[in-house]
């Protein structure tokens, strides 16, 4: 093998875990820390987040760095697998003997959502600094019955992921869209590749489309279908966007074999040049660009809107939150923990290594030279919303969703079936 050659199969490699990590959500999970009481500071605490390998992570040098700023506070760090979260940290939250802090979820639908485990009576209340650092229109995914129980601790910006370096520029609205995937398919390429079979990135991609059709129009789309005021099959913005997926197949958006492809396609489609773009968090464009060294400038964008003169709408939440075990015997010192993190000065350190965007102090952030610079109007406008299916009130209703998609793709689907599919969830 050539130099030339066991370079790029090198970079190809580093690059493939880049994606397939930026496409996999971590958990975490962990154990209790030491005895105290509620009502003193007992300068000690646990805290529990997951590790998918050794490197180093936000939460571990953030926590060293608090220990050394605060001497004779000591935190227990719990690095546990995150494959294990879900399940083990609901089981230990209900035994009692959970960390006093643990990583857990923004909204509901699943196990180790916030506002599910608040529900259940399974964590504490937290104090005026967690409230306001909620991001824009997302208070419903962190507050029970007017207390807040956890603590945002960054912002993903969720659009496309998009190699600028081949020249084709970005499409400015949904008929660019269409016309450059015509002419990149006759080149047998594509503009975007999909893990069609994978109902994950299926449904992230409808949810994507979806800013711009539904939340664009009506921010509150979500509460007003909680409250029955709406629904799917009556939607209209649901049904452009289903409808905006079957034209995109028509023109020749997805790569051939689309509705089969496993996450293999996203990683082998980018890193071969044989796609421009994939639908997922913005993590990835930092850890891909990373990765290529150099061989590839991937940005964030917002999907194009209907036409040009659309306001640009996107999503953007909070993946990852801190929450105190109403178990704990350490709340002042954890609480206290809290409060730092949320500077922006720590914000800002945190958001650096996730890849993502500071849940504090980034109005003041100048993205022109990052890879948000595409979407740096959309952020500081606050012209975006919550990931949709965080608010939903059960797993299935995403799940309809992704399975719709696959159908759309194959054939086998009409929108109607689709949304009447999701509804059904809904009341489930």
């Amino acid at each position: 093998m050539t130099q030339q050659r066991r370079s790029r199969a090198v970079r190809a490699g580093v690059f493939a875990t880049a994606v397939a990590g930026a496409l996999i959500l971590a958990g975490c999970s962990g154990t209790s820390g030491d005895g105290g009481n509620t009502t003193t500071d007992t300068k000690q605490f646990s805290l529990a987040f997951g590790v998918s390998n050794e490197v180093e992570t936000g939460y571990e040098k953030l926590a060293n760095q608090y220990m050394t700023e605060n001497p004779g506070v000591k935190i227990t760090l719990n690095k546990l697998p995150g494959e294990t979260y879900a399940q083990t940290i609901r089981t230990q939250l209900q035994a009692g003997n959970a960390s006093d802090v643990f990583v857990a979820a923004p909204g509901v639908g699943q196990a180790y959502s916030l506002v599910t485990l608040a529900k259940a009576g399974l964590l504490a209340p937290l104090d005026d600094t967690a409230k306001k650092v909620i991001p824009a229109g997302a208070d419903a995914q962190f507050i029970v019955d007017g207390k807040t129980y956890g603590q945002a601790l960054d912002i993903a910006f969720v659009g496309n992921i998009y190699n600028d370096l081949p020249g084709v520029a970005y499409p400015s609205d949904f008929q660019g869209v269409l016309d450059t995937c015509k002419k990149m398919a006759a080149d047998k390429k594509s503009l975007f590749v999909i893990a069609g079979s994978v109902g994950a990135n299926t449904g992230i991609m409808a949810q994507t489309i979806a800013a711009t059709r539904v939340y664009a129009q009506d921010p509150q789309w979500d509460q007003e279908r909680l409250a029955g005021k709406v629904t799917f099959a009556d939607s209209q913005g649901w049904k452009d966007t289903l409808q905006a997926i079957v034209d995109m197949n028509k023109a020749g958006c997805f790569q051939k074999g689309a509705e089969g492809a496993g996450f293999d396609a996203i990683t082998n489609g980018l890193t071969q040049g044989a796609a421009l773009g994939m639908f997922g968090p913005s993590g990835a464009a930092t850890e891909i660009n990373t990765a290529a060294q150099g061989h590839a400038k991937f940005a964030v964008y917002a999907f194009p809107a209907a036409t040009s003169s659309d306001k640009a709408y996107g999503i953007a939440s909070s993946t990852y939150a801190y929450s105190i075990a109403a178990s704990s015997k350490n709340k002042v010192a954890a609480q206290k923990f809290l409060d730092w993190m949320a500077d922006p000065a720590q914000s800002k350190a945190f958001a650096k290594d996730q890849g993502t965007i500071p849940v504090s102090g980034y109005e003041d952030i100048d993205f022109k030279d990052s890879v948000y610079a595409p979407v740096e109007s959309v952020l500081k406008d606050g012209a975006y919303t919550p990931i949709p299916n965080s608010s939903w009130p059960n797993a299935s209703v995403y799940d309809a969703l992704g399975a719709g998609v696959l159908g759309l793709l194959t054939g086998q689907k009409t929108i109607d079936q689709v949304l009447a599919d999701m509804d059904a969830a809904w009341a489930n």
